[in-house]
């Protein structure tokens, strides 16, 4: 790391500058996180429209995923080469030439090159946003700095699904890229009025090759085990077995050569300290059970329940609500109240609002569905900023976008592996129930008999009746699977709870004193 002399400290940013650098950060913030999620709700146009199945669609998702998990925790070390607001600013400028390209791709290889590409020159801009808004505000605001950037970064996910159903819907799907240019532009050019005189220090470090080697390596691996095992029926495929086996060994040579490396790409020893690994962990299991369940919603109201890509949107989009509403009060009360406390609350209200989503029905309205996802900004509100303020507290300015990068890596990482793992369960468990459902439906079955009579004398043969009878027990195992996972994740929410207490209390102020939380 640079020695500690090296980092120059600014003076926080005062009036209309710091409005003006909070939005072009926001607004950098808000365009990245929103394109992780826009492209769910299009895949179906995108696959149609380019002539491939759905699932070679979600190579759309899973590209941009793996590239911006690999350059995220590049950021500590990028930033120390080329100065954080040149990187940053450089890093929005390449997105959206990037989103721009993926607007214009010809075909399905074309995209899923030029989302990767935008993946990982998308990669340092979260980090690196959240370090230059600290940067902006005095330590006594560092908790409504927290607030801002977290509402941006909880908001974007849910905006996404809506933003994209709508254009998908009523424009067409390039244009979810092309949404980028003209708010990237405004963000770059901003973000270098603002903050161009206020650049870190450069070193000359030496490039770490065989560390990025070894990165791009098991991270590449283990995303692409986590997308594609679902496809490929998981460990029976001899494919996710070798990328398995890759990611673990990748990642055990990473572990050994970071550790000893004098130049790490990533500073690993971050993870000496107390509160940065509790804090970093329960965010990451969090954001991870989070995360799965804002993907199974509205996969499940659009396959099974009958809702356009713009509904099931609308049913996402309250979860902002609450949450805005809240966030300016926790960041400002989050120097005052033990923020082991407000994360403690925001994880029994997931769990309080993934339990009443596990007793849904197919009969479920739009109101009864929605109103889990507005008690959900509550819980949103108390999450990022408790935890965040936690795991940061006490680190020298010069180890905050390597200590933003390490844990936001962590976090996206489980966002992914949370997908994963729920859209797997969900059909596993959806099979089972199938079977059970299955059994009941035979001919000394009174209700099955006469369903099927009563569809055959609707003119249908037995083997149409057959097919209408086999849909709705589809409908049924599907929802019966959806509440399995609902009820699983509320009560994996509850076992997380300990895990805050694990780290240290904060002294001092929002910010955490440079001793506060040390090892």
């Amino acid at each position: 790391m640079s020695s500690p002399g090296a980092h120059i400290a600014h003076p926080p940013l005062e009036g209309a500058a710091r409005t003006w650098g909070t939005i072009a950060l926001s607004a950098a913030t808000f365009m990245n996180v929103l394109d992780t999620s826009i492209a769910n709700v299009s895949l179906p146009a995108i696959a149609g429209d380019l002539g491939v199945s759905p699932n070679q669609g979600t190579w759309v998702i899973t590209s941009f995923a793996v590239a911006n998990a690999i350059a995220v925790p590049l950021t500590g070390w990028l930033s120390q080469r080329f100065g954080q607001v040149r990187l940053f600013v450089g890093s929005v400028i390449l997105f959206v030439i990037a989103s721009l390209l993926c607007g214009l791709a010809p075909n399905m290889t074309m995209l899923i090159a030029f989302r990767a590409l935008q993946g990982f020159v998308a990669g340092p801009m979260i980090p690196l946003s959240q370090t230059l808004l600290l940067a902006s505000y005095p330590r006594a605001l560092a908790g409504l700095a927290m607030a801002m950037w977290a509402m941006t970064t909880l908001v974007a996910p849910v905006m996404g699904p809506l933003l994209g159903g709508w254009i998908t819907d009523n424009i067409s799907w390039p244009w979810i890229f092309y949404i980028n240019v003209p708010v990237g532009m405004l963000a770059a050019f901003a973000a270098w009025a603002i903050y161009r005189k206020r650049d870190s220090v450069t070193h000359k470090l030496p490039i770490d090759s065989i560390g990025l080697a070894l990165l791009v390596l098991w991270v590449g691996a283990m995303q692409l085990m986590l997308d594609l095992g679902k496809e490929y029926d998981w460990f029976h495929s001899p494919i996710i077995v070798a990328l398995a086996a890759t990611a673990v060994v990748g990642f055990a040579f990473f572990l050994i050569w970071e550790l000893t490396d004098k130049h790490p790409v990533v500073d690993l020893r971050l993870f000496a300290r107390r509160n940065f690994w509790a804090g970093t962990l329960a965010i990451s299991i969090a954001y991870g059970l989070f995360f799965g369940n804002v993907v199974l919603l509205p996969l499940w109201l659009q396959q099974f329940m009958g809702y356009t890509a713009t509904d099931a949107g609308m049913i996402m989009a309250p979860v902002g609500l609450l949450a805005i509403v809240l966030s300016p009060m926790v960041g400002k009360t989050v120097g005052k109240v033990d923020p082991r406390k407000y994360a403690s609350f925001s994880f029994i209200i997931f769990a309080i609002v993934l339990w009443m989503r596990s007793n849904f029905s197919t009969q479920a309205d739009f109101s009864t569905i929605m109103v889990p996802t507005v008690i959900q900004g509550v819980a949103m509100a108390f999450f990022f900023i408790p935890l965040s303020t936690l795991m940061l507290s006490g680190l020298p300015p010069e180890r905050m976008p390597a200590a933003s990068g390490l844990s936001n890596f962590v976090r996206i990482t489980a966002g992914a592996i949370g997908t994963s793992v729920s859209t797997t369960l969900w059909e596993s468990r959806a099979a089972l129930h199938h079977a059970q459902l299955v059994e009941s439906v035979s001919l000394g079955n009174a209700t099955a008999s006469s369903t099927l009579n009563g569809l055959a004398a609707a003119g249908l043969t037995p083997e149409q009746a057959l097919a209408q009878v086999n849909a709705l027990v589809n409908q049924q195992a599907f929802m019966l699977a959806a509440n399995d996972i609902f009820y699983a994740s509320a009560a994996l929410f509850l076992v997380l709870i300990p895990l805050v207490w694990f780290a240290r209390p904060i002294r001092g102020g929002a910010g955490g004193d440079a001793g506060a939380g040390a090892h």
